[in-house]
């Protein structure tokens, strides 16, 4: 039988006694309630308002919820809402006390600490509902037990920037999710987190208000906000009201201005508390003073229509636009078809909402969707959206359409082998011999959301075991040796790396002639062999050869060669026959020199109208070179015909960055300020692709881009910018976009440069810098191919933003 109320109520006032302590009024005036609820035949919920409780009532409370299952108690809330009194490591316990009537955790974290948040993350709760509001999680890592959880509202919480891969794997009846006003970016990898929830059904990262002709804004939701019976969480919950005078805190109305219940900027870290030592949470209430409402403060709340939201930043306003209406006449989300577009705001959007395509992007990820940002989605959306999606975005390489394992594949290689072996003109031997290879990495790709993120080792041995932390700024893989990469730093010297092995293979010291090196080529021919350029105009030839570094620090320079100088160089290339090499700079003129005699053969004044920030030879064509120039314009030239005029010339919006050749050389990428990355027919300078992606609004995002293995894939990143994008040249479709995440407050990594292996299929390098000044920059080997489970000790710490628009 259970227990009665009454009974409970005497057993709470003996356990008191027996502590010598007074009963804690808010717990009798819970219990008193909880009982004259029972006497209506309404539910019985009994309310715990923690911010009343202190280290004295820990004891009697427990033994008193140890008792509530057993008990006439419908359900138990548990609410703290500002600065806990109650120490943190007596909230947990209390938490998990009641197993199976804990109804809804409503908790804001910032006066618990990063220990209970981190506990709560991975032992679960058996709640039906949490309220994290304003949590301080950098890395969403909920990998406990949330078997009964069915709504989740994480709003506010301005840290968050991604999901952990095994995050969600432990909420099986989660339906309403809400992460309103995070800094959460990536599509991808969020689309691939929420993808393990089967039931979920209501997702929201803005809140989208309705308005009316009377231009009286109203929440779309749904059941038209709160319906009898049920309490508005901001998102769906079905759960049983049990009166507006008792629950108050679980009100969380998005459209009200004050979106904060506390200051989060508030600092409560104690002196040996570091959010740097763990990536997942931050308590830097430095780095937190503001939510992105100030963030984004100069992004104006406008009317915006339903039919625009394809999200994105533009010129500083909220400009969601789309091809196609969206279903809003209706709430009911089995609307058969689009209804006349309705007006609404986007209030609290997290970052993700700037994406383009946001919208259509996560209905076509999310088929069992029914509900985003409160806008239903009915058939013809999930069509429109699905038809978008192919047009603008590739599931898996190559176009692949469906999964396919890996074991599958092999068998398929295999059965092809035997069949050719027998039957000469065979079919299927006439297929793509990449087919199989594409396929692998097609497979590998789709089970692989998080790639691999692994940073090379800035720091080792070079004189008399000197332990000396390098400063990156250029690097080039080798052309044919695939373990070599070599690097230049801002202090003048070049380091050869094994970066397999990570072992140092040679190094030179900058011999006080060096500034920041720019400018890196290996010869092709003689692969021992490379060319360095620096800021200051120094330009060498060095053979890796006569590189050792001796245990007496004995530099050697038999094997290298002093070129005339560069003034203010940015960019060195050889050509294919290594016979020649270009320098260009900041200036309007490009060197040609002889490699063999050590001489400058000419310099070609005033190619351009502005300074030449990168030179490129063709790949197989040793007289034909590429300029790209901030004077927007890009021009092929041969030095057949003595340059004075150029082969063609192809202009983009902004000041050229970037210009490589395709691997085969019949395509150019060109890369402008501002994510204007375009790809050129190499023969006429005609467009062939226009990648679309996004503009920022800031005329320092300097973009560079370039080919992955082979001409299948481009990747392209921007120095204002926390991510490297993977789009498809043939046809400019977007394959994945990955996050570089540093550790702690403020510690994003932006990209100063990359390259795509050329050994290795969808494996690239990045030249990432931070935000803080005080930090070096890291080169970072990306395997998309690869999942980053396989190396969770990757960790970063800080960023330089002192990028410029120099070199490749």
């Amino acid at each position: 039988m259970a227990t009665d109320i009454g009974t409970l109520e005497k057993r709470y006032f003996d356990a008191c006694k027996r502590q010598g302590i007074s009963p804690n009024k808010t717990i009798v005036a819970a219990l008193f309630k909880a009982k004259i609820k029972k006497a209506r035949r309404e539910i019985s919920s009994f309310i715990i308002t923690m911010d009343g409780l202190k280290d004295v009532d820990f004891c009697p409370l427990l033994d008193l919820l140890k008792e509530v299952d057993a008990s006439e108690i419908d359900a138990v809330d548990m609410i703290n809402r500002s600065e806990c009194v109650l120490s943190a490591e007596y909230v947990s316990p209390l938490l998990h006390a009641v197993s199976k009537k804990l109804r809804v955790v409503d908790i804001c974290d910032i006066s618990l600490g990063k220990d209970f948040l981190l506990d709560l993350a991975q032992q679960g709760l058996s709640c039906q509902v949490l309220n994290l509001k304003s949590s301080h999680f950098r890395k969403l890592g909920m990998v406990g037990k949330f078997m009964h959880m069915h709504t989740l509202n994480l709003d506010f919480s301005a840290s968050l920037t991604t999901f952990r891969e095994d995050c969600f794997s432990c909420m099986p009846n989660l339906r309403s999710l809400s992460l309103c006003e995070t800094k959460i970016t990536n599509m991808w990898t969020t689309s691939a987190a929420l993808a393990k929830l089967p039931l979920l059904d209501e997702l929201r990262f803005q809140n989208c208000i309705h308005c009316s002709d009377s231009n009286s804004p109203t929440v779309l939701s749904g059941n038209e906000g709160q319906c009898s019976g049920r309490i508005a969480l901001g998102i769906h919950m079905d759960l049983p009201s049990p009166g507006d005078e008792v629950f108050p805190h679980l009100e969380l109305n998005m459209d009200d201005e004050d979106m904060n219940d506390y200051d989060i900027g508030q600092d409560v870290r104690s002196q040996n508390e570091d959010s740097s030592d763990n990536s997942e949470v931050d308590f830097s209430g430095h780095d937190h003073e503001f939510g992105l409402t100030e963030l984004l403060s100069e992004i104006p709340l406008a009317w915006v229509e339903l039919a625009d939201l394809q999200n994105e930043i533009s010129s500083g306003t909220l400009d969601m636009q789309d091809e196609y209406p969206f279903c809003t006449e209706s709430v009911n989300l089995t609307t058969p078809t689009p209804t006349a577009t309705k007006k609404y705001i986007s209030r609290h959007p997290s970052l993700i909402c700037y994406e383009k395509n946001y919208r259509e992007y996560m209905i076509a990820s999310l088929p069992n969707l029914k509900l985003l940002d409160n806008l239903p989605i009915g058939k013809i959306d999930r069509e429109i959206a699905n038809d978008i999606f192919t047009r603008h975005f590739e599931r898996l390489p190559y176009n692949r359409l469906d999964k396919e394992s890996l074991v599958t594949i092999l068998q398929k290689r295999e059965i092809r082998a035997n069949l050719s072996s027998r039957k000469k003109f065979s079919t299927l031997s006439r297929k793509s011999q990449h087919f199989y290879s594409r396929s692998l990495s097609a497979a590998k790709m789709g089970s692989c959301a998080w790639p691999e993120l692994h940073p090379l080792p800035m720091r080792g041995s070079v004189v008399r075991d000197e332990r000396r932390n390098f400063r990156p700024r250029q690097f080039e893989y080798h052309p044919s040796d695939s373990s070599l990469m070599v690097f230049g730093t801002l202090d003048g010297e070049v380091v050869v790396m094994n970066h397999e092995s990570e072992n140092i293979v040679s190094y030179i010291p900058s011999l006080g002639a060096m500034n920041s090196v720019l400018g890196l080529c290996w010869l092709k021919k003689y692969p021992s062999k490379l060319i360095a350029g620096s800021d200051n105009g120094s330009l060498r030839l060095y053979d890796i050869q006569h590189m050792p570094t001796t245990s007496r620090g004995v530099y050697s320079s038999c094997g290298s060669v002093n070129f005339d100088e560069f003034d203010q160089l940015t960019s060195v290339h050889v050509n294919s026959s290594d016979e020649l090499f270009v320098a260009s700079g900041y200036s309007k003129n490009v060197a040609l020199y002889d490699i063999s005699s050590g001489r400058r053969l000419q310099v070609f004044a005033d190619m351009h109208r502005a300074h030449i920030n990168v030179v490129k030879f063709a790949n197989h064509s040793p007289s034909l070179f590429a300029t790209s120039s901030f004077d927007r314009d890009v021009k092929m030239w041969d030095i057949r015909q003595k340059p004075t005029q150029p082969c063609y010339t192809a202009s983009s919006t902004r000041g050229n960055v970037m210009v490589c050749f395709s691997p085969d050389d019949h395509y150019l990428l060109v890369s402008a300020v501002d994510n204007e990355v375009k790809q050129l027919l190499a023969v006429d300078g005609r467009l062939h692709m226009d990648f679309g992606i996004a503009s920022t609004g800031s005329s320092q995002n300097y973009t560079r881009s370039y080919y992955m293995s082979g001409r299948d894939y481009v990747i392209s990143g921007s120095c204002d910018e926390h991510v490297v994008r993977i789009c498809c040249a043939n046809t400019g479709r977007r394959l994945k976009d990955v996050s570089l995440q540093g550790k702690g407050a403020g510690a994003s990594m932006f990209v100063q440069s990359l390259r795509g292996d050329p050994f290795r299929d969808f494996n690239m390098s990045v030249l990432a810098a931070y935000v803080r000044p005080s930090s070096n920059s890291e080169i970072l080997k990306i395997n998309l191919v690869a999942s980053s489970e396989h190396d969770k000790s990757h960790s970063h710490k800080q960023k330089s933003h002192s990028i410029t628009g120099m070199g490749g």
